[in-house]
């Protein structure tokens, strides 16, 4: 008897107490027992020993993927392996399973052996045996051919629309100058950019190549050489980077309360320096100017910290001064920093009056230095003048140079293969009027350090060629030189020193200053009021 419509479908309801159908309230009944399956996501009821739906519970007993069919219990790929191997049996030859072929009683590889194995040919360069040669080399003597990356660089221009015509030169320059390897990975990075998509002229190809960081890169540094010596581009100005870098992490350092006047203190040293180029003037160097910054934030540095005064308005002489009592020995140069620093800001009118007008200088000129004494010369001549293995050929010429002829560190860097006069035994010295003639000792070591630069087969022009200079133009680093006479325990200022102490207690100052480009001012600072009893005579004594 139909009592009413089910509110789901609209069929009739023959029972008392419901809204639905009898279809309807089986729908419900058999939807509260399913549940979504973790493997296929569909709804249908879960076997409780898997969690899974009744298809995805029957799984293969190899690789645990589902099988489709009920009978199965290996997937179809696990079925095939199955059978394979149940056919196989071991080969009496090799002693491995295999399929036993009936016309030799052996397995398919042992039946039907490849080709045999060429025999081992000399390579035509070191002579060596091997079965892989690569046009004649073996693959030792393939990497270091001179023409592998004359060859990479054909390849690479047969690959391009518009290759670059320097593209073979540049790969023989490189060649002539690093090992075969590196110029080859040179080549490879040269491509890269050459494929990029981006410009290909020179300078943009030289701009692109520079790695981030304080180096410009191997690629960087081989390119601008190679430009700058062709005329095809300009150089990096990786020393002016390093330098504004250094400038900058000095202002950086100052205090936030006085650090806007350091900055544009900073600014008017550059500029200065720049007018100073177009004038023909003698401009500052950059490690001027980053004393003059360091001495400038150590100083802002000290009114914070010490004084706690946060404007340049309100120094004081009292606070120079203790701030140079400080550092009593480095009192002249930190003064004289502070008055330029001063002088500068009073043009614009950060402060008032300089407060570094009437600090004097109370400490004397003269040399305070150390020099050494006649045994330890004699120690230190032997030992760059005996023939020793252990001794470097640079800490001989070095410290020859530095304590006969009194050359300094920028000196000794300077000195290229082509200032030595062999036939003459005489040394052009940039810097000074007259070549240097070389006592016996000093031209062995000379010559033992050429020696060592044959032996580097570099193209650096330089005397002192280290193993980073090596395939570039530059020479060697100022720290490198620092520490080239550690194993002597001595420094190469030490032995100036003593050199020009000595040659202005003999000679006269104006012909020392002569002879070695100096300032005969600046020389008589050497010169001290102490007499050698040695020198004088029984009727002076």
């Amino acid at each position: 008897m139909r009592i009413g419509d089910c509110v789901r479908c609209g069929a009739g309801i023959g029972r008392v107490g419901t809204d639905l159908c009898h279809r309807c309230r089986a729908a419900d009944r058999e939807a509260a027992l399913r549940s979504p399956c973790p493997n296929c996501d569909r709804s249908l009821r879960l076997d409780p020993d898997t969690g899974r739906c009744v298809r995805c519970s029957r799984t293969c007993l190899d690789c645990g993927s589902v099988v489709r069919r009920r009978t199965d219990t290996r997937c179809m790929s696990c079925c095939r392996r199955h059978t394979a191997s149940a056919v196989k049996r071991t080969c009496p030859r090799c002693e491995r399973p295999g399929l036993i072929r009936e016309t030799t009683g052996w397995c398919g590889p042992c039946s039907n052996p490849g080709p045999a194995p060429k025999p081992p040919r000399p390579c035509r360069e070191c002579g060596r045996l091997t079965r892989r040669l690569s046009d004649g080399l073996c693959g030792r003597c393939w990497q270091r051919h001179p023409d592998r990356a004359r060859n990479q660089a054909d390849h690479l221009a047969a690959t391009l629309e518009d290759p670059p015509w320097w593209l073979t030169a540049f790969a023989d320059y490189a060649s002539e100058r690093m090992a075969i390897a590196r110029a080859s990975r040179l080549v490879t990075g040269l491509g890269r950019l050459l494929t990029d998509g981006d410009s290909t002229h020179p300078q943009a190809l030289l701009e692109r190549a520079r790695t981030p960081g304080r180096s410009a890169g191997p690629l960087a540094r081989t390119l601008e050489d190679f430009f700058v010596e062709h005329q095809l581009a300009f150089g990096l100005d990786q020393p002016a980077r390093l330098a504004a870098g250094r400038r900058r992490r000095r202002v950086d350092a100052t205090p936030e309360p006085l650090r806007p006047a350091v900055v544009l203190f900073c600014d008017h040293l550059v500029r200065s320096r720049e007018r100073a180029i177009r004038a023909g003037t003698r401009p500052r160097s950059d490690s001027t100017i980053e004393q003059n910054l360091a001495i400038a934030r150590d100083f802002a540095v000290f009114l914070v910290t010490e004084r706690a005064k946060t404007d340049w308005a309100i120094v004081q002489a009292d606070d120079v001064e203790a701030f140079l009592n400080d550092r009593p020995t480095n009192r002249r140069r930190r003064l004289t920093a502070l008055r330029q620093f001063f002088r500068w800001a009073r043009t614009q009118r950060t402060v008032l009056v300089d407060p570094t007008a009437d600090i004097p200088i109370t400490n004397q000129r003269g040399f305070r230095g150390t020099t050494l004494p006649i045994g330890e010369q004699r120690r230190l001549f032997r030992r760059w003048t005996t023939p020793d293995t252990t001794v470097h050929p640079h800490e001989a010429v070095v410290g020859l140079l530095a304590m006969l002829h009194a050359l300094s560190l920028a000196e000794l860097r300077q000195i290229q293969a082509d200032d030595i006069d062999s036939i003459n035994r005489s040394l052009r010295i940039t810097g000074r009027p007259h070549r240097l003639p070389l006592d016996p000792v000093t031209f062995a070591a000379i010559e033992a350090c050429l020696d060592h630069r044959s032996q580097l087969a570099t193209a650096n022009p330089h005397l002192i060629v280290t193993k980073i200079t090596r395939p570039r133009l530059t020479p060697p680093s100022p720290a490198y030189m620092t520490h080239v006479l550690d194993p002597a325990g001595v420094r190469i200022k030490t032995l100036r020193s003593t050199r020009l102490v000595d040659l202005l207690h003999s000679l006269d100052a104006k012909l020392v200053a002569e002879t070695l480009g100096m300032n005969a001012d600046g020389l008589l600072d050497y010169l001290t009021d102490d007499v050698d009893p040695g020198r004088l005579t029984e009727s002076n004594l």
